[in-house]
């Protein structure tokens, strides 16, 4: 399983992207970065895109993909694309994002034919087959309704990606073992309270989070931080050092263009 950082920030800008990861070239974790992530042959590849939670900069390309793959099956070269998250998730994008004001609803053809977009709603907690691999969603505390991914691969490779999600969040492991953490990191630690009321970690919140996994598994996955601010990276990563140190585990502040092999 090859995992491409497409998007590794909060903020985006001439060489930040917003919150995107990439399966294998063809499922989407998240879609904030994932049409200025890729080249539109690779848009084209994308079997499925799965959705932690509703917010901006986690869906901002949705719409984008939904007018891509318009054109795609309008030309005879496109297939329905399926995006998957919970219900709650998918009726927010219906209603905030694919409203026929913002962007078409693109689960309905504009053209007659296929729909550019299939939504498959998600219940936690239950393991299904997606696109060649085993998923399973599960809830994470955010400020809106969120969920984590398990991914398992044909060959028994596992990735966890968190999404957006503050502390607590030790009942996942209860459900997957990752070979591969993608967790966020959205502020040092001088922000940890106000990170705690909104719903995202700190380097002192991910440092306890690491020693829970260890307590209940024995081990701490190799680990990939997105989700920061391009201002604050240099803090951050010395904070992170610090915390990789301490527990000598092999942590990494993503940046765009990363890939890693489990």
């Amino acid at each position: 399983m090859n995992v491409e950082v497409l998007g590794a920030h909060c903020l985006e800008s001439q060489t930040t992207r917003l919150t995107c990861l990439l399966v294998d070239g063809i499922l989407a974790l998240d879609a904030g970065g994932l049409t200025s992530g890729l080249s539109l042959t690779a848009q084209g590849n994308l079997r499925g895109i799965l959705l932690t939670h509703q917010h901006l900069d986690h869906v901002k390309d949705i719409g984008l993909i939904g007018y891509h793959n318009t054109l795609l099956i309008g030309m005879g070269t496109g297939e329905t694309k399926n995006v998957y998250s919970t219900a709650e998730t998918l009726d927010n994008i219906l209603n905030d994002l694919l409203n026929g004001r913002t962007f078409p609803n693109f689960t309905h053809s504009p053209l007659g034919g296929k729909a550019p977009l299939r939504f498959c709603p998600l219940e936690p907690y239950t393991p299904q087959p997606i696109e060649g691999y085993q998923v399973i969603a599960i809830p994470v505390k955010h400020s809106v309704s969120t969920v984590g991914y398990g991914i398992t691969s044909p060959e028994g490779k596992t990735l966890f990606f968190t999404g957006d999600t503050g502390p607590h969040i030790s009942h996942c492991w209860d459900y997957v073992s990752p070979d591969l953490l993608i967790t966020e990191l959205t502020g040092p630690n001088k922000f940890t309270e106000r990170l705690l009321e909104v719903g995202h970690l700190s380097p002192q919140l991910l440092r306890q989070e690491l020693i829970e996994f260890r307590q209940i598994k024995g081990y701490i996955p190799r680990t990939v931080l997105v989700h920061h601010p391009p201002e604050l990276e240099q803090q951050l990563s010395q904070e992170i050092e610090q915390v990789a140190r301490e527990l000598g585990a092999d942590i990494t502040l993503g940046q765009e263009g990363m890939n890693f092999a489990i």
